[in-house]
């Protein structure tokens, strides 16, 4: 297989963007590892690169060939130059340049405005508030979550970790290219956007008196989910914004569940009820 080398400029202006404010300035982020970058391949339009180390690209020969039949650029790189482009011990090979994905908060509330492709799509019925959420491999499990369980939209709130973080990027494993994610929204503006569509808005607190399965008879209605922070979960003020506050049950002898568990047992049990009235 013969591949070009990159130009220094262009490695440059890649490894550039392992830094928050050149991924904030040129609007690119960078995707490592072979099913992320399947995942944004198929992006129409969001991959401007692709790289792969030289030992890795008939393995991802596959890859290689989509990249060149959507005429994008594809550069080979050697072990110590992609070890450049990514903070992972053991890279995975392949890494590509992609342009931001997320989007502002009234195209996920305007149910005539195409989210992707030409499809039109109707008012959201089951969307995530992430409420100043600071690890990044939470926050890129949620959203992975939030996609597996069918959510229309991931809303990460002011103060919330950076979306193009890179481990929260290798966290979704491809994720953020399947859903509209929308970032830096205050709590308030994200909460009363849902309650303006009509969706009733429930906050995640393990000290609930009521619990998932006091609600169960709602939870086909369209609602959002607002979590809260990994350490200090949702001070009352943003408690106080929510319909009501819901915990998730638990029967053995765990203290508590960590944010990613809560979040993905409380949008499943949101998806099966919608699932079974659809």
């Amino acid at each position: 297989m013969e591949l070009p080398e990159p130009s220094q400029a262009l490695l440059r202006s890649a490894r550039a963007l392992q830094r928050k404010q050149a991924r904030e300035d040129a609007g690119r982020f960078l995707v490592e590892g072979r099913q992320a970058v399947t995942e944004a391949l198929a992006a129409p339009g969001v991959v401007e690169t692709l790289f792969v180390r030289w030992s890795s690209a008939l393995p991802n020969s596959d890859l290689v060939e989509l990249a060149d039949e959507l005429e994008i650029p594809v550069y080979a790189l050697s072990e110590q130059n992609l070890a450049t482009l990514t903070d992972t011990v053991t890279p995975q090979g392949v890494v590509a340049v992609a342009k931001a994905v997320d989007v502002p908060l009234e195209r996920v509330f305007t149910p005539t405005l195409p989210l992707g492709g030409d499809t039109e799509r109707g008012l959201p019925r089951l969307v995530v508030i992430c409420a100043q959420i600071r690890d990044p491999g939470n926050a890129g499990t949620v959203i992975r979550c939030a996609d597996a369980f069918g959510a229309d939209a991931v809303i990460l709130s002011t103060e919330s970790v950076e979306l193009y973080n890179p481990k929260v990027v290798r966290a979704s494993t491809g994720s953020i290219f399947h859903l509209p994610i929308v970032t830096e929204v205050e709590l308030g503006t994200a909460i009363d956007a849902c309650r303006t569509a009509g969706m009733q808005v429930f906050a995640a607190d393990g000290s609930a008196e009521t619990d998932l399965t006091d609600i169960a008879g709602r939870l086909a209605q369209p609602t959002a989910w607002v979590m809260g922070n990994e350490s200090w979960g949702l001070p009352l003020e943003h408690l106080a914004l929510a319909d009501q506050t819901v915990a998730v049950p638990i029967y053995g002898n765990a203290e508590s569940l960590n944010l990613a568990t809560a979040a993905a047992v409380c949008l499943y049990s949101s998806a099966t009820a919608i699932r079974k009235v659809s």
